[in-house]
C-alpha cells in the first residue's frame, strides 16, 4: 500500500423516496471503480442528517483523478441524476489525517425525538378501540346487575392489560417506519457497509 492513499468522501442530498435507488447506483459506481487501478476499496453510508455519502480510497491523488475523469465516472454521474445532487466533497491523503479526521468530527447525532402527538392518539384509538367495543357488545350484557363501579373498574382492568401486553407492542412494531421515519433511515437496508 502507497504512504499516501488518497479518501474521497462526496455528500450528496438525495431525493426524498429514491432512498433504496441512490443506494444501489452508489455500490454499482463501486463496483465500476473496482477495476480501476489503484482502488483500495469504498462505501455507501448515511448520516444521522439523512444526508448520503460515497466514501472511495486509492492509492495515489492521481489515480483518484484519472477514476473521476475517465469516462466511466462521467456515465455514472449522468444515472445520478433525478437521485441526487452533489451537495460537497472532501479528499484527505494519507490515513493520518483520515484518523485525525474521524477523532475531530462532531459528535453522534441525537437520537430521534417522539413521534408528534396525533401518531400516538391514532395508535392508542388503534388500540383501545376494539378491545372496548368487545366488550360493550359481548362481556357487558352478563354484568348488567353490576354496580356501575364494578363494571367500569372490570372493564378498566380487562381493557388496559389487552392494550399494555398484547395489542399496543404488535402496534407499534407494526408502525414503527410510520412512526419513527428518522430511525429508519439509518437502519434496515440502508445500513453502513464497507466493500
Amino acid at each position: 500500500m502507497s504512504r499516501n492513499p488518497v479518501t474521497v468522501t462526496v455528500a450528496y442530498h438525495v431525493v426524498p423516496g429514491r432512498e433504496a435507488d441512490f443506494h444501489s447506483w452508489g455500490w454499482a459506481v463501486l463496483r465500476a471503480g473496482a477495476g480501476q487501478p489503484g482502488f483500495l476499496g469504498g462505501g455507501v453510508l448515511v448520516d444521522g442528517d439523512a444526508e448520503w455519502h460515497m466514501v472511495y480510497r486509492f492509492r495515489s491523488s492521481d489515480e483518484a483523478r484519472a477514476w473521476e475523469n475517465s469516462l466511466t465516472w462521467a456515465q455514472w454521474s449522468t444515472r445520478c441524476e433525478g437521485l441526487a445532487r452533489e451537495a460537497g466533497r472532501r479528499v484527505m491523503e494519507g490515513s493520518k489525517t483520515w484518523f485525525d479526521a474521524q477523532t475531530a468530527r462532531s459528535p453522534a447525532p441525537a437520537a430521534p425525538g417522539l413521534p408528534p402527538k396525533w401518531k400516538l392518539w391514532f395508535i392508542n384509538m388503534g388500540a383501545v378501540f376494539p378491545p372496548v367495543l368487545l366488550f360493550n357488545l359481548i362481556v357487558l350484557p352478563y354484568l348488567g346487575g353490576l354496580n356501575p363501579l364494578i363494571r367500569t373498574l372490570v372493564l378498566c382492568l380487562c381493557v388496559t392489560a389487552l392494550v399494555t401486553w398484547i395489542l399496543m407492542p404488535r402496534l407499534q412494531r407494526f408502525f414503527k417506519k410510520w412512526l419513527y421515519p428518522p430511525l429508519q433511515a439509518l437502519r434496515g437496508r440502508h445500513k453502513r457497509r464497507i466493500a
